[in-house]
């Protein structure tokens, strides 16, 4: 098999085992929340400053619905553990707004081809804040 043959191999079988892998992740928080009782539910909801349907609707999304998120902090040159830490529900709420997005196609591949960096701020609904984080410098990569 050639070089060329062989990566794109190697890509789709990567490609494969990462949608197997986001399934049975997706799967596993579905029944976990199956388990809950509405109460439960509702109260998780309310601490995360959102409705049982939106709270629903966002755990339905799965565990990496908002991947891209911390890929474009790094991109940045934001470190998205220390966002975590100094900003806590600054970065729910930004995690949220991401599992939420509509452009998700084109931020993938604006990330995978190094067009994000310029470019983010004509879709990215978290641009304005991930804009400010740059500016400080307690959130930037070493």
């Amino acid at each position: 098999m050639n070089n060329q043959a062989s990566t794109t191999h190697e890509n789709f079988v990567s490609r494969i085992a990462r949608w197997c892998s986001t399934t049975w992740d997706s799967i596993e928080e579905a029944k976990v929340l199956a388990s809950l009782d509405d109460e439960t539910v509702k109260i998780l909801a309310h601490d995360n400053a959102m409705s049982r349907d939106e709270f629903i609707s966002l755990i339905r999304r799965g565990p990496h619905a908002a991947d891209e998120m911390a890929s474009l902090m790094r991109l940045l040159n934001i470190d998205p553990e220390e966002v975590k830490l100094a900003e806590p529900l600054e970065f729910r709420d930004m995690h949220i707004t991401c599992s939420k997005c509509q452009e998700k196609a084109r931020c993938r591949r604006e990330l995978a081809d190094g067009a994000a960096v310029a470019d983010f701020a004509d879709y990215c609904a978290n641009a304005e804040l991930l804009n400010e984080m740059r500016a400080r410098p307690e959130l930037l990569a070493d």
